[in-house]
């Protein structure tokens, strides 16, 4: 949950608020200004037995001239896909780790009228390094297929709770 000196706003999300869909949460950025929220706008996250699922809603200013999901806001995603998975399904803090590695092949076209999701599965987990690998899924239509390795920081004093 979303606590005090916590940089996330991950909290569970009402049906209502998740489009009538349950077991989602909030997968935000409390400061807004930062690149999750401010470029690939409101995200949420749930758990899926042994994935994780981060989903993202298209805008015009994540298309390209082609009318597509621009790769770039595909690649945003699945950055942020790789922690959310981490905190969702592993045991790791997502806050101060870093990405080592993305490879992404994009085998189909974004369309902006559906929402994008990350589905992220861990394939190891050691005590520094995390191995996953996903897809990014518009219902049964596949546009990217993934994998990549974070490595595990240890928590700064400022992204503890007070």
């Amino acid at each position: 949950m979303s606590e005090p000196g916590v940089p996330f706003d991950y909290r569970p999300l009402s049906a209502a608020e998740a489009d009538g869909e349950e077991g989602w949460y909030s997968w935000n950025l409390k400061d807004r200004t930062r690149y999750n929220t401010a470029v690939l706008g409101e995200l949420r996250v749930r758990g899926e037995g042994d994935r994780c699922r981060l989903r993202m809603f298209p805008e015009r200013r994540h298309t390209n001239l082609g009318d597509n999901i621009h790769g770039a806001a595909t690649l945003g995603l699945i950055d942020i896909a790789l922690f959310a998975a981490m905190h969702v399904i592993g045991s790791g803090n997502a806050g101060p780790s870093v990405t080592v590695e993305l490879s992404t092949q994009f085998v189909g076209a974004g369309d902006p009228e559906r929402p994008l999701d990350a589905v992220t599965e861990i394939v190891r987990e050691t005590g520094r390094m995390l191995f996953l690998r996903g897809e990014c899924v518009q219902g049964d239509d596949i546009v990217t297929s993934y994998s990549g390795i974070v490595r595990k920081m240890k928590a700064l004093p400022r992204d503890l709770p007070a």
